[in-house]
């Protein structure tokens, strides 16, 4: 008897069906079966499915002799389903990987409830996926299994039959089916919740929820959408059948009101000549089953004895009105932004004429993030080695607590910010200035960059629209000719950049100062950042750090990092940091959270990251040249070098001087790892000439240097580079002796 049996209904998803399929067919968990119902489909659903059980023995087609729905579908794969438990996914949806593995995990974690409810994601024809906005109602903190009236909540997620696993013997004892016709799924779903002896919770996405364009049946105009109002008399029925859940009868109430004020509201749905009779058959099944009881929002209220009244004019006026009040307040609030920013360029014109301030300086980093990089070193020695030196740094009221308390903080398009722009004398940003900044005589603008370009980067990509996209070059050149000075790490950034930046600024050729902590840093302050990441004692941290390809819309993983620490075993943990720009939680859904893959895509602090890790797995991203300087082991995952340098263009061949092994797969990594390569001699031996090559000024001094040249204006006596041979770089925590110990312990 395999664990699941999951139910795929097939009607017209020809297109989807393949992918869908191997979903499941590559689940690394395999301990299922799957019943794919051929709904009469007129186009290839059949011969697919059939092609899926000559494959596998685990598959079966079964083909309906007529075109019956996806209710009855559903049922005919409940029949043949031997599976512990049911899983119903429908043809145009799948799988994500890991999913069923991390059902199975949490089925046997929580007693075998007979519910398990997990999370989707919703995934748009351009490739972008949004998890559930109502997430957080699947908390997995508290008991490991409840009843619904525990936790009524959950009856706000999206009432649907493929966001749940059932326990099939369950479902039999209790005689559960599907109806037919449309909105199938509410006859099953409330009363399944309210009879479920025990019910968990899963906090992960295991279903990409597939969001088409046309064709689904809630786009569907047809009067078809009539059928709800049998589908809640089913619910109803089921109620009045079981005396003991009438406790849930004014929730349901107020639910299917809900759900009868969605369906009216939208324009897609109903043919417009039976608009008015659905509105009175929703309005008699309000009067029939009005049960009071059940909390209502203030703005459903209204709206709910409107549809008890019947009072469709009244009901259609009140839609119409809070359209025309969402289009008026819209309007005040765009006319509210006009003129506070009529007022604000006013301001800046004003505080243009007035003097300029020599002790003053202006921070940003990352487009307006908090306290780190280049600009944050900078800003930290600059208050240091400049008597009476004041300092505001650009960022976002959420980044404000990263600032050190003698900085002051500059929310972007404030009336302080525009002050500080028009009237500080030094101004360093690692990224550009606001487009509207007017460089003042006697302004000094530092231009430091984020990190050593590999990529092509400025007017070299003017050839290359894939990476260039939207890219206005001719504003990146005049905000070029603001710069007075540019920091280079070293002679290969000097050469590219004046080349992609040109313009008349000096280039300083001083090194990178945010990787001035890296030969600062002590072992306890090692230990310390490992301990905050939550990096067990002893164990190897792999900081997988990928960048963001040009040649893709949607940003996909580029590693599975699930199967590689289960390949390197309970000793090493992953540090998992997505290209900037890309979030957890939002486009980018992880199945599960593995104990051992730690997500520190939020981390303000690469370089904290980098310390804190044993060893570096990257692709095309310039930490690799930072991370030198650590002189720990680096991976090069490089299986798309083709497609990256056809979009975006390398100034080097990467694989010809890299800073470690190189792994043209996915099985190579693996195998480095498993041979332990990643360590050995021709590692090192590629990374020191690495860090030779692109770490020559990187010496724990290099914001001395810049702070010197830019605010105190000495150009000679600046602190000569320390000689490699006696840098001393920060030790790597399996290097220190409390890891050893614990290691050995």
């Amino acid at each position: 008897m395999p664990r699941f049996t999951v139910i795929v209904p097939a009607f017209r998803v020809q297109a989807y069906l393949h992918a869908c399929l191997d979903s499941v067919l590559s689940q690394s968990f395999k301990d299922f079966e799957v019943v794919v119902v051929d709904d009469c489909s007129p186009d290839a659903c059949g011969p697919i499915a059939d092609e899926y059980a000559r494959r596998d023995p685990r598959f079966t087609a079964l083909h309906l002799p007529a075109n019956s729905g996806l209710g009855p579908a559903r049922n005919a794969g409940m029949e043949r389903a031997t599976g512990d438990y049911l899983i119903f996914l429908d043809g145009d949806d799948t799988l994500l990987p890991e999913a069923l593995r991390t059902i199975a995990d949490r089925l046997g974690a929580t007693g075998d409830p007979d519910v398990l409810m997990y999370d989707y994601a919703r995934t748009y024809w351009s490739g972008r996926s949004v998890r559930n906005v109502l997430a957080d109602r699947l908390d997995e903190r508290g008991p490991a299994s409840f009843r619904l009236a525990d936790r009524p909540e959950l009856l706000h997620l999206l009432m649907v039959v493929w966001n749940k696993a059932y326990r099939r013997a369950f479902v039999e004892a209790e005689g559960f089916t599907f109806p037919p016709g449309y909105y199938e799924d509410t006859p099953w779903t409330y009363p399944v919740l309210m009879s479920a002896g025990s019910i968990a919770v899963l906090d992960a996405v295991c279903v990409s929820y597939r969001q088409r364009r046309r064709g689904n049946i809630l786009s569907t105009t047809s009067e078809k959408h009539f059928d709800i109002f049998e589908q809640y008399d089913r619910v109803f029925a089921f109620l009045d059948a079981r005396p003991e859940l009438s406790v849930w009868r004014p929730v349901l109430f107020r639910r299917m009101l809900d759900h009868f004020c969605a369906v009216y509201a939208s324009r897609d749905r109903l043919p417009h000549p039976r608009r008015a009779a659905f509105f009175r058959r929703a309005s008699a099944s309000c009067r029939r089953y009005a049960t009071p009881g059940a909390p209502v929002p203030r703005r459903a209220l209204l709206r709910h004895g409107l549809l008890h009244l019947g009072a469709r004019r009244t009901y259609r006026a009140l839609a119409a009105g809070r359209r025309i009040g969402d289009g008026l307040r819209r309007g005040v609030a765009a006319l509210r932004r006009v003129v506070r920013g009529a007022a604000l360029q006013a301001h800046y014109r004003v505080q243009l004429r007035l003097p300029l301030r020599p002790r003053d300086a202006v921070f940003a980093a990352c487009g307006g993030g908090g306290y780190a990089g280049s600009p944050a070193a900078i800003e930290a020695k600059a208050r240091e080695l400049v008597p009476g030196l004041r300092t505001g740094w650009i960022c976002r009221p959420l980044d404000a607590p990263t600032l050190p308390p003698a900085t002051r903080a500059l929310t972007p398009g404030s009336f302080a910010y525009w002050s500080a722009l028009a009237r500080s004398t030094y101004l360093v940003n690692d990224t550009a200035f606001d487009r509207r900044l007017v460089k003042r005589r006697g302004q000094v603008l530092l231009q430091t960059h984020r990190g050593t370009p590999l990529k092509t980067i400025g007017t070299d990509l003017l050839d290359r629209p894939a990476a260039a996209r939207s890219t206005d070059f001719e504003q990146l050149l005049r905000d070029v000719d603001k710069w007075d000075f540019a920091l280079s790490a070293n002679p290969h950034s000097t050469l590219v950049r004046e080349r992609a930046y040109p313009s008349a600024y000096t280039t300083l050729e001083h090194g990178s100062p945010r990787n001035d902590v890296y030969h600062r840093a002590d072992p306890a302050d090692v230990a310390r950042l490992r301990e905050t990441l939550g990096i067990p004692a002893g164990a190897t941290a792999l900081l997988h750090a990928p960048t963001h390809r040009d040649y893709r819309r949607v940003q996909r993983p580029t590693l599975d990092l699930e199967r590689l620490v289960r390949v390197l075993g309970p000793q090493f943990v992953v540090l998992e940091r997505a290209p900037h720009g890309h979030q957890r939680g939002g486009d980018r859904t992880r199945t599960t959270a593995h104990p051992r893959i730690i997500d520190v895509t939020g981390h303000p602090s690469p370089e904290a990251l980098a310390l804190a890790s044993d060893a570096l797995i990257t692709d095309y991203s310039s930490l690799m040249f930072d991370y030198a300087n650590l002189d720990r082991p680096v991976v090069l995952h490089l299986d798309d070098i083709e497609a990256y340098e056809a979009a975006r263009g390398t100034y080097f061949d990467i694989t010809a001087f890299p800073p470690g092994v190189v792994a043209r797969s996915q099985d190579d990594l693996f195998d480095i790892f498993a041979t332990d390569h990643w360590r050995g001699s021709r590692s090192a031996q590629l990374r020191a000439a690495f860090r030779a090559r692109f770490c020559p000024y990187d010496d724990g001094n290099a914001a001395e240097r810049v702070v010197r040249r830019v605010f105190l204006g000495e150009t000679d006596g600046l602190p000569l580079p320390v000689p490699p041979s006696a840098r001393r770089a920060a030790v790597p925590a399996q290097q220190h002796p409390a890891g050893a110990r614990a290691a050995q312990g």
